[in-house]
């Protein structure tokens, strides 16, 4: 067990005080945030030297973890520091390999299934965080602010989810998604309406979400996902007749419950 230093962690008889534990955890890494490579000790280690429950200890991480001071890998332990973005390497070349239509079949298998999780998962903090990404899309001035918003509101019903792997796949989708290229398409596809639409969408995602509605999450999710992918082929096919954009979200909408079924 690496040693915790003079933090003053005495052993005690063991509470669930998750505030004394996260003061104390603040502390432990300020006294080694220099050292990039050192690993937190494990949380049963942690619990014990505090005095305190490992459910304080963990509550108190994840804590840390969403405020970015703390980082954990399965199997690896918890480091110091941000999460290190997917690297490029890794990508690759895929935005070459790959079409708009492929990206929107990935989000409709990824992003549903990361509402549902976040709903059970999340956090008060993280449904107060939603809103206001929500509400920042709705007041983004131009297409370079949308992006931004709708992005950072995506990503991070991606975290509430707190699945490692899932989260490492919806950031290489991200990745391509932020190519040049990609960015105009989507601005093509996007005016004043359909922004106020994508808004009403998030905010039905976010209230589904509050609710700790799974299913109501999953479905709110593939809906926008759905109005997103319509929008994108009616500009791929040189079509944008309202008409013909609804016809094509209701039988994605059908596809995709027939494949749940």
């Amino acid at each position: 067990m690496v040693p915790l230093g003079g933090v003053g962690l005495q052993a005690e008889r063991p509470t669930s005080n998750s505030s004394i534990a996260l003061e104390k955890l603040r502390q432990l890494v300020r006294e080694h945030r220099d050292d990039v490579e050192w690993r937190l000790p494990p949380e049963r280690d942690l619990a014990s030297s505090m005095g305190l429950g490992r459910r304080a200890v963990r509550r108190a991480m994840e804590v840390l973890e969403a405020e970015g001071i703390v980082w954990r890998r399965q199997g690896k332990g918890t480091f110091i520091g941000r999460r290190p973005a997917i690297q490029p390497l890794l990508v690759g070349n895929l935005a070459d390999r790959t079409n708009p239509l492929e990206v929107m079949e990935a989000r409709l298998q990824i992003e549903p299934a990361l509402a549902r999780m976040a709903a059970i998962r999340c956090s008060a903090e993280d449904i107060d965080a939603l809103r206001r990404l929500a509400q920042k899309t709705s007041s983004a001035l131009d297409d370079d602010g949308w992006e931004l918003w709708d992005s950072a509101f995506h990503r991070r019903i991606a975290e509430c989810a707190r699945n490692g792997l899932l989260l490492s796949l919806f950031d290489v989708v991200q990745t391509i998604r932020r190519e040049p290229d990609w960015r105009a398409l989507r601005a093509r596809a996007r005016n004043d309406e359909r922004r106020d639409s994508s808004f009403r969408e998030h905010l039905m995602i976010v209230e589904a979400i509050a609710d700790r509605d799974a299913p109501a999450s999953e479905r709110a999710m593939r809906r926008h996902l759905n109005a997103i992918n319509a929008n994108l082929q009616s500009i791929a096919l040189g079509d944008d007749e309202e008409g013909r954009m609804d016809a094509m979200i209701d039988e994605a909408e059908e596809l995709n419950v027939g494949t749940r079924a």
